[in-house]
């Protein structure tokens, strides 16, 4: 039986090699086809074109790309129609996933959407044409599945795959003897995303904001963890720092450069919440366009751009969101973030966050396969 998954970009490519591994583990006569990146790879599956083409973010950074993405879209269209798979597993990437859903729908091929489009922080509009498209959503946190069974879409709570993501057993002391760190050195961890266009805008900032954070709080060595894709741009982009950050790219290193962190300089998204697992104190920093910005805020229907924020019902993670992410702003707030006081208050309120995310008895990988062979079976 062929199941055929598409993930877009680097927190769907885990999710995806998670899933496949689950899957096989249920059933090892199951065979996969489909579009995904290095980590899903790992695993023995085989992209129908490199994920990298469809990992982009924003509405005005997408239009250059339209035309790239329209072939993208055909070619995955009519590779679904040759192949006939028995099911569609789309992960994350809802532009490019429920465009892909439209097309195939007269098919009839039992289609899931794994995380669930985030409907309840902007354009709830669009949970009609998902009811249209799709057949069941596995969500990542608890209040999601009410959303969309309420809105007669059939839905799973299978829990968050940062538990699974080993973002807690990292070893401070391997680390720091592999680099040499003396005693005295604090970590500052530094992660501006997993997309060339994010890292390409933050670096600049993230870079100012370090030598004016020298200034308040010396000692500091910065480690800068990124996705083996971006690892060129931030080699280059960090080439007139006031220290030659230690670049980090695989998950072995990130994990122990976790452990090691005093505290976190983060781009907003999955990757606070790596940090709460982690019990990296930290703030989240975000730049788009100006003109998506605009649009964005007029439609976004949230407080807070963290899911710790979210979840915790009050700002947790001190947010430096557009015009806001200066590095004057950033650097006070790192230094505020060195306190005692202020790692203690984050790492409590982490805890909080991190029961909220747990399915009941099974690792969220394991939930997710159950819930695919399950909806295959009654499909």
């Amino acid at each position: 039986m062929l199941i055929y998954l598409i993930a877009g970009e680097a927190s769907g490519d885990a999710l995806g090699a998670r899933l496949i591994a689950a899957l096989r583990q249920r059933d090892p006569s199951l065979t996969f086809a489909g579009i995904g990146g290095e980590r899903m790879a790992e695993v023995g599956f085989t992209s129908l074109f490199p994920m990298r083409e469809l990992a982009l973010m924003g509405l005005i950074e997408v239009l250059p790309n339209i035309r790239r993405l329209a072939r993208r879209l055909d070619e995955t269209t009519q590779d679904i129609t040759a192949r006939r798979p028995a099911a569609i597993v789309t992960i994350d990437s809802p532009g490019f996933a429920l465009r892909v859903a439209e097309r195939v729908k007269p098919l009839g091929i039992p289609l899931i959407h794994y995380v669930a489009p985030q409907v309840w922080a902007w354009r709830p509009g669009r949970i009609a044409k998902i009811r249209q498209r799709v057949d069941r959503i596995l969500c990542l946190l608890p209040f999601e599945s009410v959303i969309f069974e309420g809105a007669g879409i059939p839905a799973t709570f299978v829990g968050h795959p940062v538990l699974e993501s080993g973002a807690d057993t990292g070893d401070a002391a391997r680390f720091r003897a592999m680099h040499g760190l003396r005693d005295d050195e604090r970590v500052l961890l530094v992660m501006p995303g997993s997309r060339r266009i994010e890292v390409r805008r933050l670096l600049p900032i993230f870079g100012a904001t370090l030598r004016l954070l020298t200034q308040r709080a010396p000692g500091l060595c910065p480690v800068f963890a990124v996705s083996p894709g971006v690892a060129e741009h931030g080699r280059a982009g960090t080439a007139d720092w006031p220290a030659r950050p230690i670049l980090v790219d695989t998950l072995l290193d990130k994990h122990d450069a976790f452990a090691a962190a005093a505290v976190g300089l983060i781009k907003s998204g999955t990757s606070s919440l790596e940090m709460a697992v982690a019990g990296v104190p930290h703030l989240i920093a975000y730049r788009v366009n100006p003109l998506t910005a605009a649009i964005v805020r007029r439609l976004v229907r949230v407080p807070y751009a963290s899911l710790v924020n979210l979840l915790s019902e009050r700002e947790v993670v001190p947010e430096f969101i557009q015009e806001r992410a200066t590095p004057e702003a950033l650097a006070a707030g790192l230094a505020r973030l060195l306190s005692a006081d202020a790692i203690a208050a984050q790492r409590a309120a982490f805890a909080h966050v991190i029961d909220k995310l747990h399915p009941l008895g099974f690792a969220p990988s394991e939930a997710a396969a159950d819930a695919v062979i399950a909806h295959l079976r009654r499909a």
